[in-house]
Parts: structure tokens; sequence; C-alpha cells
């Protein structure tokens, strides 16, 4: 019961660092995070604003969507979020967000090309687009899955992007790190045009982020 407390805390603290980052406004975007060792998902509530969440507000739930901790309604993208555990086991917690210029790439359906070396090592090459579908649906989470194949985030056509990562942390760093670069790309269209890295540039420099980056025990 203290893990699930503490990692309802962490799901709570990453909603206040999404707002406080400007990755979202207002109640929209959401995070969830996988429950070691179990197979249950903690995620953000429907509608409630990240700055007065507690972590009893975190509705628990098994990969069937069934609720199994909790009372508040859970995020209208519960489908989406699962659909993604169930397809990459290598993927722990999810942050879905609203900022402005990943939400421009996304609404003009352009990827972020792999360009920026930050973005190809945490994110594994290019930020595809993917199939447009309803928010909530199950077609939604189809979509993102193959659209984020081989790739740690996914612009959500018309509607904003999602980022994913070994843990809530990551997650979040994922989701910076696009919006930093889809403004970067915006910018270095008006002066001509994105260089992209070669897939050889690419691969080497995302094992290095996996292999060697940051202090090692």
């Amino acid at each position: 019961m203290n893990q699930l407390l503490e990692i309802r805390k962490k799901v709570v603290e990453k909603g206040i660092e999404m707002l406080a980052t400007n990755l979202t406004v207002g109640t929209w975007g959401n995070i969830s995070c996988r429950v070691p060792d179990q197979d249950y998902v903690a995620i953000t509530p429907s509608g409630m604003s990240y700055d007065t969440l507690v972590p009893d507000d975190i509705v628990v739930l098994d990969l069937r969507g069934n609720i199994v901790n909790g009372t508040r309604k859970p995020s209208i993208e519960v489908p989406l979020h699962l659909a993604i555990y169930i397809a990459r086991e290598d993927v722990h917690a999810i942050v879905h967000t609203h900022s402005a210029y990943a939400t421009a790439m996304a609404v003009s359906r352009k990827d972020i090309p792999g360009a920026v070396e930050d973005l190809v090592q945490i994110v594994g090459g290019n930020v595809r687009v993917n199939e447009y579908a309803l928010p909530g649906t199950e077609q939604l989470g189809i979509n993102t899955v193959k659209a984020l194949q081989g790739r740690n985030a996914v612009l959500l056509a018309n509607h904003g992007m999602l980022g994913v990562g070994r843990d809530l942390e990551e997650a979040l760093r994922v989701c910076l790190i696009v919006e930093k670069s889809a403004q970067i790309t915006l910018f270095a269209q008006l002066m001509g045009g994105v260089v992209e890295l070669s897939q050889n540039d690419i691969d080497g420099m995302r094992n290095f982020y996996l292999g060697g980056y940051g202090q090692r025990k």
C-alpha cells in the first residue's frame, strides 16, 4: 500500500510540473504510471486541476480498465494509455500534453524531424504524427501505438503530443524536449529549412543515451 501511495504522489508531482512548465493549461492533458510488479496503472482523474490534486485523487486501474482503487472518474484517455502499456512493455510512464509548439506541428500534421541531438537521443528519431481519431476512443489508442513504434514520443493529430518513458521523470523530460524541438523546427523553417541527422548518427546517439549518458552506478 505504501508503494501505491508513492506512485500516486509522483503522478501528482508531475502534474504540477507539467502545469508549471507550460506543457498544458487548465485541466487538459493526462499522466499515468505503471504500478511495479502489478498489472495496474495509476492515472490522473478527469477534469480536475493539477494544482489541486492529492494522491487519493489518482485512480488505479487494471489493464482492462477496471477501477481497483480510487473514487474519482479517471481520465477520458484511459483507452489510449492502456493500449500503449499493453503494446509496449518497456513503457512505465506516459505524459500527454497540449503544449503550444508541439500542438502547432500536430495541427499542421507535420512530423518533427530528427534534427536536434537531444531529441533523437531521448525519442529515438523523428516524432511522427498519428492518424486522427476522436479523443477517448479505442481507435486513438490503435493509431497512436502504430505511430509510436520505435519512438518515445508521438504527435496526436489536431490534439497535442504524448511522451513515454521508463519512469515519470523520463516521460516528462521527453515532453519538454519535444516541445523545445518543435519550437526549434518552426524557427529553422523560417531560416530556410531543417537539416536532418543521418540514421547512423541518430542510432549512435540513441545508443549512447541508453547505455552511456548520465551517472552510472
